[in-house]
């Protein structure tokens, strides 16, 4: 064999195939194809989306819009002429999702369509580090290869082995979707995010809702004072809340579900939500060709550059855990992207990733909480401003909930941001902006010199800038 033979690179189909279409797979794959690699996509499903787009978070966010429109509707005294309350049915504000779902479909698949980026449906299965066999629905497969592979096939609910999720009142945070009855009760066990979120939509719906939570209080990442703040929130509204719960069995009735806890407690409803963690779609890929091996939950370990450790092979998203979000998810694919493209990787993942809670009210924080300072031993202050205080809001009629700032009381630097209410996660950006500056740029004072627009929920910032620096002496 000749120097030359010997040197020659093998043939493949594409540069890289990306497995999954949701933010991950799509934030690779466009970065990829825009840098002038051929890319391949596998999708076992239909329509591109991801379970972002198709059970997560587009539909889960939109049920709570609606819900929120019809909360918001039923306060206001311009619509309280009539004694009668206005009602929807969890069917009825599932057809607004389908529609926003379609939307994001069509969009998501035109960036695939205008980039050249092959689509194939079906199961994705390894055959070795470069070659892919996809099985289609009718049971027939064929292979493809890439120099490089991308994974980026996501999560599902976690369901414990000796949960009967076959019976119709049970459901995990995707079947709920299929709901067909309008509940009166639910159950939700699980409090984290995906848990409230749920609970909030189903009690603005009119649900009883008894929420069951394995830890000592809700979203315990959050800042305790945020989350306290959902606390009372939910109770104030009626919810039934119970802490450091386990279930010993659930029992799937002709008309409902009994939960058993651990405990002792039992509880009844006609309706049960298990939404408690979530696992790696990683299963079905046939890892054990390659080397590779996910944890218990289905996930995978990855190099700061997203790489597994087959050299070739990278993975992103749900799939390697923490944060877990579709918005990190999509530049974790474009970092990705960036690694393979230029063997090395220029930018990163920022440390501050905002979190946004969808549920009513929203909640939404970026950098450090209360607890953390202190337990620095930071020297910090907090600037506060409460809705209820801000003309946007009147005249909105969302006066529940504040903003929270926090920063250091000798350089001003803002260190955490802290947000409760309607629009939450929208108004956290504006700080995070400020945060994100650097030589000097990050400082508190630039809300006290900044002029807002007037009236808007952005005055938020100036109202708690001051009241922060009030309490500097």
């Amino acid at each position: 064999m000749t120097a030359k033979a010997a040197n020659k690179k093998p043939k493949y189909d594409y540069d890289a195939i990306v497995i999954g279409t949701g933010p991950g797979g799509e934030g690779a794959a466009m970065y990829l194809a825009k840098s002038g690699k051929s890319v391949a996509a596998i999708e076992r499903y239909s329509s591109v989306g991801g379970g972002c787009t198709h059970w997560g978070t587009i539909p889960s966010k939109a049920l709570r819009h609606s819900v929120s429109r019809l909360i918001e509707f039923n306060e206001n005294p311009l619509f309280q002429m009539e004694e009668q309350v206005k009602n929807l049915t969890f069917s009825q504000i599932l057809k607004h999702a389908a529609g926003v779902i379609r939307k994001q479909v069509r969009l998501r698949a035109g960036f695939y369509d205008r980039n050249m980026v092959k689509m194939h449906q079906g199961e994705a299965h390894f055959i070795d580090n470069h070659h892919i066999q996809v099985t289609q629905t009718d049971g027939s497969h064929y292979v493809i290869s890439a120099e490089t592979i991308v994974i980026a096939c996501g999560s599902r609910p976690y369901r414990p082995p000796h949960v009967d999720f076959s019976h119709p009142r049970i459901y995990d945070s995707d079947t709920i979707l299929s709901l067909q009855h309008d509940p009166r009760h639910i159950i939700i066990f699980g409090a984290g995010v995906i848990g409230c979120e749920y609970a909030s939509i189903f009690r603005g719906l009119g649900v009883r809702v008894d929420l069951v939570n394995t830890r000592d209080r809700l979203l315990s990442f959050m800042d305790a004072e945020i989350s306290d703040s959902l606390s009372y929130h939910f109770w104030n509204s009626g919810m039934t809340i119970r802490h450091g719960e386990e279930f010993s069995h659930i029992e799937g009735t002709d008309d409902g579900v009994i939960l058993h806890l651990q405990s002792g407690k039992k509880m009844k409803a006609d309706c049960f939500l298990f939404a408690n963690g979530r696992t790696g779609n990683t299963d079905t890929l046939s890892l054990k060709n390659v080397g590779l091996e996910a944890d218990s939950r289905g996930l995978l370990k990855v190099t700061k550059q997203y790489q597994t450790s087959i050299d070739n092979i990278y993975a992103v998203g749900d799939v390697i855990g923490y944060p877990s979000l579709a918005s990190a998810a999509y530049d974790q694919g474009r970092l990705a992207g960036e690694a393979i493209v230029k063997g090395n990787l220029d930018g990163h993942l920022i440390a501050d990733i905002p979190a946004g809670i969808y549920t009513i009210p929203e909640m939404s924080s970026v950098g450090k909480t209360e607890q953390e300072l202190t337990a620095a031993k930071i020297p910090y202050e907090v600037g506060r401003a409460q809705f209820k205080h801000l003309a946007r809001a009147q005249i909105a009629n969302t006066n529940v909930g504040s903003l929270k700032l926090l920063f250091h009381r000798d350089t001003l630097e803002i260190l955490g941001i802290h947000c409760f209410g309607e629009r939450a996660a929208e108004i956290v950006h504006i700080g995070q902006a400020i945060m994100m500056q650097k030589n000097g740029g990050n400082n508190l004072n630039y809300f006290v010199h900044t002029t807002f627009n007037y009236p808007t929920m952005a005055e938020a910032y100036r109202v708690a800038a001051l009241n922060g620096l009030n309490r500097l002496f």
